[in-house]
């Protein structure tokens, strides 16, 4: 999976490839697949704080994190998150999203939905339907996005971003990025075609090895 990951991280051609982990399988799995790789300690209580260690001396101004368990990510996607960054040159983060397709998606508390403001930053990200529709009509009438879990920062952010409080929103939704925007933090929104089957269970592995054996 995460030699997977690697290619389609080399593939957007973005920058250097890095490899943070504390595992040496791992670490020996990304250097034959010709990353770059960053020990890092074991007792991180987030992947962005792993992150925020293994970039702490790279030198660079935007950071992609892709996660090692997305191994069907689309390098455009990739490409796509560090857009934003080009045209605001004070922006904090970015981050992804797509048009939710089906009410049965919009319900699901498992689908993480976000809410942009005019400038396309995120007003807020939640696992109940928003925005709400108020009137009948379903979901073609509020446009909801749903969020794809990749991010990008600017590494003077991502060094920040672990000493930032959890804040309650955080904490009852159960969504790390809340934090980012209640102390006060923008993060971008580019929304496109970027849905992604990432692997979280056993029945995620199986069809991504499927999509995988039937597309090479």
């Amino acid at each position: 999976m995460i030699a997977h990951v690697i290619e389609r991280a080399k593939a957007a051609n973005v920058g250097d490839v890095y490899v943070a982990t504390d595992h040496e399988g791992i670490a020996a799995v990304a250097r034959e697949y010709g990353a770059e790789v960053c020990m890092t300690h074991p007792d991180h209580n987030s992947g962005t704080e792993r992150l925020a260690e293994a970039m702490r001396t790279i030198d660079c101004d935007v950071v992609i994190n892709v996660q090692g368990d997305e191994p069907l990510i689309d390098p455009e996607a990739i490409k796509a998150v560090a857009e934003p960054f080009r045209h605001d040159h004070a922006l904090s983060m970015a981050t992804l999203a797509h048009p939710i397709q089906s009410d049965s998606d919009f319900n699901d508390p498992n689908v993480v939905k976000v809410v942009r403001d005019a400038k396309g930053h995120a007003l807020y990200f939640s696992r109940a339907p928003i925005p709400f529709p108020r009137n009948p009509g379903g979901i073609a009438d509020s446009g909801p996005l749903q969020h794809v879990g990749l991010y990008a920062y600017r590494k003077e952010f991502l060094l920040i971003y672990p000493g930032l409080e959890p804040c309650e929103t955080e904490q009852v939704e159960s969504l790390e990025q809340l934090r980012v925007l209640h102390h006060g933090y923008s993060i971008a929104v580019n929304s496109g075609d970027f849905s992604c089957i990432g692997v979280d269970t056993p029945e995620d592995l199986a069809r991504a090895e499927k999509i995988i054996s039937t597309s090479s």
